[in-house]
């Protein structure tokens, strides 16, 4: 059973989405504020961490950041404002997802699941032990081990991250389009925020190299294969 820390400070909201979760067969551990909420990821790491973004004291942007400075733990937000502002300062700050308020229990559960399938190892591996070190200018991507090197440095890039680095390796030079890397990296079969994908592939191309990954407007983003 999965582990799920859920940091809401709204009475009803957070026993609401407790009861469905657990229905969902979900272990759900809560606090009503950031504090509280950050002593509880302390004292026994989550599965996943579902953050309201309005809590007191400690937000849930600041929560997110603190938590990824300690774990690669998925980090899930949830607000009332869609201002898209509030949704890159939490992707930015290592949130992997976000959902706005109010939401369907069930659909917060699916979004977690798919947290949870990217977060697990064996979906990193799918291309099999016989698949060696792929090069790409001064980037090596080893897709069985999981190690990313630039001028021959090791990156710490997170799940999320290698996945999107997975799919730009496996079609260098394609176009991949932000509907389909939702569709492959958040797992998502309806349609999503093209935002999460443009802010994890800044991201990405902060610790990869900002010209690895091309721009291709009005359709999506390409791996680059040789230098312009």
């Amino acid at each position: 059973m999965h582990d799920v820390l859920l940091v809401e400070d709204d009475d009803m909201i957070r026993e609401a989405t407790r009861l469905t979760l657990e229905s969902s067969g979900y272990a759900v551990r809560t606090a009503a504020d950031g504090t509280a909420g950050l002593a509880l990821f302390r004292e026994r790491t989550p599965d996943v961490a579902v953050l309201d973004i309005m809590l007191p004291g400690l937000n849930g942007v600041s929560l997110a950041g603190r938590i990824r400075e300690e774990s690669g733990v998925p980090v899930l937000l949830i607000s009332a404002r869609n201002d898209p502002v509030d949704v890159v300062m939490g992707l930015e700050a290592g949130a992997d997802d976000y959902v706005t308020k109010p939401f369907d229990g069930m659909v917060l559960a699916a979004r977690i699941r798919a947290l949870l399938r990217r977060a697990a190892p064996a979906a990193l591996t799918e291309q099999g032990p016989d698949t060696g070190p792929l090069a790409f200018g001064n980037l090596t991507f080893d897709p069985v081990t999981l190690e990313v090197r630039r001028d021959g440095e090791v990156l710490a890039l997170t799940t999320t991250e290698l996945k999107l680095l997975r799919e730009f390796a496996a079609a260098p030079g394609m176009v991949l389009t932000r509907d389909l890397l939702l569709e492959r990296v958040w797992d998502y079969a309806w349609s999503g925020d093209t935002r999460v994908v443009d802010v994890h592939i800044r991201r990405l191309r902060a610790k990869i190299g900002c010209d690895c990954v091309e721009t291709v407007r009005g359709f999506g983003y390409k791996l680059r294969t040789q230098g312009p």
